[in-house]
């Protein structure tokens, strides 16, 4: 009965807009003291505080800090003129580079919406000048930054390593080939849009401009190289090369000697406010999670799924269906820190492999990031293009049907996402 008073209280909070995080703390200290009574509050604060203090999620402010430097240094406008001196000669060649630079970008943010607001800032006028729609914009910049975020790091990642207490390594090289099959799919519909609609292409190709453009962004392709070759050669943690993306982010933007300090510090502090908001909902929910696992909440869930059916594709299908649901409410770090504990008994007692199931989730919330009413991702492309949220949300189906194909294959052809895995650690 507690449990249903607790669900109804969050959900009625929601509703009327109190933050998820006060909502959550709230409601986990009415439980507590309908259990326990006053006495069980005296260590709140610092049971709080210990939950989020754990070393590993150092890395998200340092991520969002690498991604804002290099969009004030002028990183991602090298970058973008790269792509596009490759790939821009193909007709839609400009959505194509949307969906490549996004990958790139969010190997250093590890964040779909910074990825989104540094990138789209830039490259959504340019479409629109060149002839492309503001929904169709939108929709391909809010989808390709949504898909990236399985692109190591990622920050949804990390805090599910976090929650379920895997490893933050295994799940970003997880990421890796679902990530690039992604990208081809969204490339494809974007070519064939752009072959119905006879979208622009770019200027022709030309090797000079090419070589021109290769040399000036040569130092951005330093990033990755260092970032992800040192964790997954085992030289540094994923937190450690969080530390290394900035100091590596700050060397590239000394080597150009241009920067916006203004862009900067606005981007720092957008970064510090999300990152503000991410430690609150850690914190509070280590408040939930302690009383859920105190009333034994999650092993009855377990227990009543798998007497239903031991199968793991229809555990698989029940998940999939749970968290595309709760993706269309709640954003994906609130989506993870609130349900990923209560889950992981039953993958435990099911067989499911932690990280396999890591990745399926984090593709679930990147697909919630497209679907209103919260969208988080999709809202501020919308922002940027400043188009209707429901012309963008059309013009995204197609997009939105690559993320669910990809979904599916890692969902049910687990060698896909794990082979690497597999390959590298096991």
């Amino acid at each position: 009965m507690i449990v249903l008073l607790m669900f109804l209280a969050l959900v009625a909070m929601v509703c009327i807009n109190v933050p998820i995080a006060v909502a959550l703390c709230l409601t986990a200290v009415f439980a507590i003291v309908i259990d326990d009574g006053t006495g069980a509050l005296v260590t709140i604060a610092l049971d709080m505080y210990n939950g989020a203090r754990s070393f590993s999620l150092i890395a998200i402010p340092m991520f969002v800090l690498a991604g804002a430097i290099m969009n004030a240094t002028g990183i991602t406008r090298r970058l973008i003129a790269f792509v596009t001196a490759v790939i821009g000669f193909v007709r839609g060649g400009l959505a194509m580079v949307n969906v490549a630079v996004s990958l790139f970008f969010a190997e250093i943010s590890g964040s779909a919406v910074a990825d989104v607001a540094a990138m789209g800032s830039i490259i959504i006028p340019e479409m629109k000048k060149r002839g492309y729609g503001a929904p169709f914009s939108a929709a391909i910049t809010s989808s390709s930054a949504s898909l990236a975020i399985i692109i190591p790091p990622s920050i949804p990642m990390i805090l599910y390593a976090v929650a379920a207490g895997t490893s933050i390594e295994q799940l970003f090289i997880a990421g890796v080939i679902p990530g690039l099959i992604g990208a081809a799919g969204l490339m494809s519909v974007a070519y064939y849009y752009a072959a119905k609609y006879n979208l622009p292409t770019e200027e022709a190709f030309n090797l000079k401009q090419l070589r021109k453009t290769f040399f000036e962004a040569l130092p951005t392709f330093s990033l990755p190289v260092i970032i992800l070759g040192g964790i997954f050669g085992g030289y540094v943690t994923a937190t450690e090369g969080a530390g290394v993306a900035v100091v590596a982010a700050i060397l590239v933007g000394a080597w150009y000697r241009e920067i916006d300090w203004k862009q900067l510090r606005l981007a720092m502090l957008e970064g510090g406010i999300q990152t503000a908001v991410v430690m609150l909902l850690v914190a509070a929910s280590v408040l939930m999670g302690s009383y859920l696992t105190q009333a034994r909440i999650p092993q009855q869930l377990a227990a009543g799924i798998l007497d239903v059916t031991t199968n793991q594709a229809l555990i698989f299908l029940i998940l999939n269906v749970f968290f595309l649901v709760i993706g269309l409410f709640l954003h994906s770090a609130a989506a993870i820190i609130l349900v990923v504990p209560i889950i992981v008994p039953l993958i435990n007692q099911a067989g499911i492999d932690p990280v396999h199931f890591g990745l399926v989730v984090t593709l679930n919330l990147a697909i919630g990031q497209q679907t209103p009413p919260v969208a988080s991702v999709l809202i501020t492309a919308c922002s940027i293009a400043k188009a209707n949220i429901w012309e963008v949300s059309k013009a995204n189906l197609p997009f939105i049907g690559v993320l669910l194909f990809v979904l599916f294959l890692c969902t049910y052809v687990p060698s896909i996402p794990m082979f690497l895995v597999e390959t590298l650690y096991r």
